[in-house]
């Protein structure tokens, strides 16, 4: 059994509970339609005349967070039918597995994004994309995504159900979503907050591709790289996690 195999078996799971994709798109839709509408008219005086666009790679964060924590739900589901140890007895790499449903969480994240980008763009959000800003935002999303994806993972088989997951994992996401530029331009204490917050970072590197069409490789690669060395350490706890599962 591969990783190829793994990413299979969870696609199929995934989209045999459709409900999973359903109600990590609906949060940030929202945000998106009526968020933006409320907020477009205010903001228009700091100098922000397309709101939707503005806020577009901050709920792209959201929908990583969302689609990420799923997966973590995905493991008590999976153990509560048995199938999660059916998994662990076979004779498969412990790497394999993380990995396998690693990817299937980025894979989600995508699935997602693509919804809101067309949603976006029916709400006339203004993008200045060519395709080579096409080509790293995908790449700067696939890293963000599975380093959440790993964090996610590895808060799943610590805690011992679903509702201290959500508990914790939205203890987690809040703070980092209102404490970064997601929604809005950082400034004082909350922009020296921002700055230490390495999403905040991705954001204004996709924000800036997106509205203004400003590549700064330097930039960009700074941010790929940071998110590079976290996916590497998510893994790491990931795989720890589940080991540590199996000596249970």
């Amino acid at each position: 059994m591969s990783v190829a195999t793994i990413f299979y078996r969870n696609i199929k799971w995934r989209f045999h509970n459709a409900f999973t994709i359903v109600i990590t798109i609906l949060q940030p839709v929202l945000w998106l339609v009526f968020y933006s509408r409320v907020a477009e008219g205010t903001l228009r005086g700091a100098g922000i005349d397309n709101y939707t666009a503005f806020i577009f790679p901050g709920l792209i964060m959201l929908v990583c967070f969302s689609a990420c924590s799923s997966s973590g739900i995905m493991n008590y589901l999976m153990k509560t039918d048995g199938s999660f140890y059916r998994v662990l007895i076979a004779p498969v790499r412990r790497g394999s597995i993380v990995l396998g449903q690693l990817l299937e969480a980025v894979c989600c994240t995508f699935i997602e994004v693509g919804l809101l980008t067309v949603i976006s763009l029916l709400l006339s959000a203004d993008v200045m994309l060519d395709m080579r800003g096409v080509v790293l935002i995908i790449l700067l999303i696939a890293l963000m995504a599975f380093f959440m994806a790993g964090v996610s993972y590895s808060i799943s088989l610590i805690l011992p159900n679903e509702v201290l997951y959500e508990t914790v994992m939205n203890a987690i996401v809040l703070p980092v979503f209102f404490l970064s530029t997601a929604l809005f331009p950082a400034d004082g204490l909350q922009g020296a907050v921002s700055r230490l917050n390495p999403l905040t970072h991705a954001i204004n590197a996709i924000r800036s591709m997106i509205l203004y069409g400003a590549i700064d490789m330097k930039t960009i690669g700074s941010v790929g790289g940071l998110f590079l060395l976290l996916g590497a350490g998510s893994f790491g706890w990931a795989l720890w996690s589940l080991k540590k599962e199996m000596r249970l």
